[in-house]
């Protein structure tokens, strides 16, 4: 059975600079995804205190481990954060990914939803957005695959579509501890 496969995750602006990489993520095979995951042809990335290098430089190690979905064709990804509460999703508004080999890549559009455990939806950073829709010139479609997204993207957590299912988070989880060496 195919193992996961190490990955760099990098998040960067409109303009082209780096905004953040995850430097070490595993891509779970097509192979040991749900039927409608693969079906969608999503790129599921598992990781557990990875290294993340701001674009500035910086360095840190998250403290929460997370499985992150990311969709072509649509204009956010999901990341789902374990916590010890349970399971909270951190929303990226952001262009389809983009994968070079063992690189995925995306742009950050600022806009983020937050699907909180309790089910709560918060939508944040709207004004971050607007800044920068003006200091890039985000040009017209982009803007409006931004607001398509957005309304996709909140759609999806109203009717609590795939992925925003804890337990099959937990089960991609559980079968990357279980396979992947201690990093």
């Amino acid at each position: 059975m195919e193992q996961p496969t190490p990955y760099i995750i990098k998040s960067f602006k409109h303009d082209g600079h780096l905004h953040r990489m995850w430097l070490h993520n595993w891509l779970v095979p097509k192979e040991r995804m749900f039927q409608e995951h693969a079906e969608e042809s999503m790129y599921i990335l598992v990781n557990s205190q990875t290294r993340i290098r701001e674009g500035d430089g910086k360095e840190w190690v998250s403290r929460i481990p997370s499985v992150a979905f990311f969709i072509p064709g649509q204009w956010y990804n999901i990341v789902s954060l374990i916590e010890e509460q349970g399971i909270r999703y951190y929303c990226n508004i952001a262009s389809p990914p983009y994968v070079s080999g063992k690189v995925l890549t995306y742009i950050d559009y600022d806009l983020d939803v937050i699907r909180t455990i309790d089910g709560g939806v918060l939508v944040v950073d709207q004004e971050e957005y607007e800044q920068h829709k003006a200091d890039y010139h985000y040009p017209d479609i982009v803007d409006r695959k931004v607001k398509s997204g957005m309304d996709g993207l909140l759609q999806r957590i109203k009717g609590s579509h795939s992925p925003f299912e804890d337990e099959r988070v937990m089960a991609y989880y559980q079968m990357w501890k279980h396979v992947v060496p201690e990093v």
